[in-house]
């Protein structure tokens, strides 16, 4: 360590009292492994970020793999990479805007075309934007982000919730929330994962009568595009208690417990992947007005 970051750490003990911490992120992947074999999963938003890496551990845990994404070009040199590291399970990728509710059904008979997929046992609803905060938020974005966060979620687990149902599958819907869905709440985003939170303890208590198990996971920050500009690299987030963003990867081995027989018995919970933002401090958003 330089004696520049020496300095800094001690200013810091003596003005706050607390040390400034070293900031590491030791992350371990699971395995390869059989915890989804033979099930197939639907990821929206699955390009880039969390999307992307839950598609990745879901490959490495035998599931296929389909992702969604709006911009056609992407989606295929994704899943060009991701078949890559594919073992003989099949990737697949089909543009789809989340906000769209029209389109699911046709969307779900087009992913039955694909060779090897007969059936979807896993939805990963993941698909989301961010902004809309009350201080300058026109209608138009605000519309935009609670459609593609909350309506859109809303309206495809329902598709997906008659899709289980009536074919006698044990599926899997998992919603991936955020910290925000503890805050206050001041942007069209929280809002939207005020809705989450909530729609995924609906989701549970109607489908589990036919054996479908819907859960959420709600990361705090996290270091994907979303949070760091591109070639960005430093995951240093001192606000937060950890005093760093949460990996992808992280969110992603939880999905794939959450979604497997491992985790039948969790239902209707969200788990908290926050480090500790929005459960034991609010200092890491600005609330200006």
């Amino acid at each position: 360590m330089s004696i520049k970051k020496y300095i800094k750490r001690g200013i810091s003990y003596i003005l706050k009292g607390v040390p400034e911490q070293h900031v590491t992120a030791n992350i371990i992947t699971l395995a390869p492994n059989h915890l989804l074999k033979g099930r197939t999963a639907l990821i929206t938003g699955g390009t880039s970020g969390i999307g992307l890496a839950i598609a990745k551990a879901f490959l490495n845990s035998g599931a296929n793999i389909i992702i969604t994404g709006r911009n056609n070009n992407k989606i295929q040199s994704t899943c060009n990479d991701l078949k890559e590291i594919s073992s003989g399970s099949h990737v697949y990728g089909i543009q789809m805007d989340n906000s769209n509710v029209a389109l699911f059904t046709n969307k779900i008979e087009e992913m039955h075309k694909f060779s090897g997929i007969n059936q979807i046992d896993i939805l990963v609803n993941n698909a989301g934007v961010l902004g809309g905060e009350i201080k300058n938020v026109t209608e138009t974005e605000y519309d935009t982000i609670i459609d593609t966060n909350l309506k859109g979620v809303f309206f495809l687990s329902q598709t997906f919730g008659r899709y289980f149902k009536e074919r006698h599958i044990k599926g899997n819907i998992l919603n991936i929330a955020s910290s925000s869905g503890l805050r206050p709440a001041a942007s069209a985003y929280t809002i939207s994962k005020w809705g989450v939170r909530g729609l995924t303890l609906g989701l549970a208590k109607s489908f589990a009568p036919y054996g479908i198990t819907v859960n959420g996971i709600a990361p705090g920050p996290t270091a994907t595009r979303m949070i760091l500009q591109e070639n960005n690299k430093d995951i240093a987030f001192p606000k937060n208690p950890i005093g760093r963003c949460a990996m992808p990867e992280e969110i992603a081995n939880m999905a794939v417990f959450l979604t497997s027989n491992m985790g039948r018995t969790i239902v209707g919970d969200i788990i908290y992947m926050t480090g500790g933002a929005g459960l034991i401090t609010f200092d890491d958003v600005n609330y200006n007005f």
